[in-house]
């Protein structure tokens, strides 16, 4: 199997206890990227400029970081295919590198597709949702872009570009991440550039 990113969104901060177990026990090293959760949330109350808020919004990444990896993913703080399942504190390579636009349509989702999309890995979006839903109806794979809030707003497209292929899956499904991180198919939305018919 390819190797994998994993953001582990920042909605499941309750089941972190449960499901970094899960993780550490994939069958392939993953490399987890954390979403903001309650920290992210802080910073959209500040409600900074965008050059603040990008940065506050990625410290806010890190502090999600630390804590999984106090509940015993080992921590690192370069974007590589890791020996064993890991949690990136993003931070010092973000500001670094600055690899991305300052504004809140790129989230915790665009830098985790910016990760995976630089180790050569596949893309897993573990969240709180079963996958993009449009005109009432599960997308169960996604060729364009189209207006939904489960993911940020630049994450398609971004993907598209990049031909990585993303797989979203709602996490608070029992047993659901296990299966996902095993490559079994689940319920979700799947972004796969490989799919797409070649221009006219």
């Amino acid at each position: 199997m390819r190797p994998l990113v994993v953001k582990f969104g920042g909605s499941l901060l309750d089941l972190a206890p449960v499901l970094v177990p899960v993780l550490m026990a994939a069958p392939r090293p993953v490399l987890v990227v954390p979403g903001g959760g309650p920290f992210a949330d802080a910073v959209r109350q500040l409600d900074p400029g965008d050059d603040a808020a990008h940065w506050m919004a990625c410290a806010a990444m890190e502090q999600f970081g630390l804590y999984l990896g106090g509940l015993g993913l080992p921590m690192v703080e370069e974007p590589v295919v890791p020996l064993a399942s890991s949690v990136l504190l993003p931070y010092r390579i973000l500001r670094n590198l600055d690899p991305l636009p300052h504004r809140w349509e790129v989230s915790s989702d665009t830098i985790a597709a910016w990760c995976a999309d630089r180790v050569g890995a596949d893309l897993l979006l573990a969240k709180s949702v079963d996958g993009v839903v449009f005109g009432g109806r599960l997308v169960e794979r996604l060729t364009a872009p189209v207006p939904t809030d489960a993911v940020d707003p630049c994450l398609v497209r971004f993907a598209l570009a990049r031909s990585l292929k993303v797989r979203l899956v709602n996490a608070r499904a029992p047993g659901r991440l296990g299966r996902a991180l095993a490559g079994e198919p689940v319920p979700g939305t799947v972004i796969d550039p490989r799919f797409l018919e070649p221009s006219a």
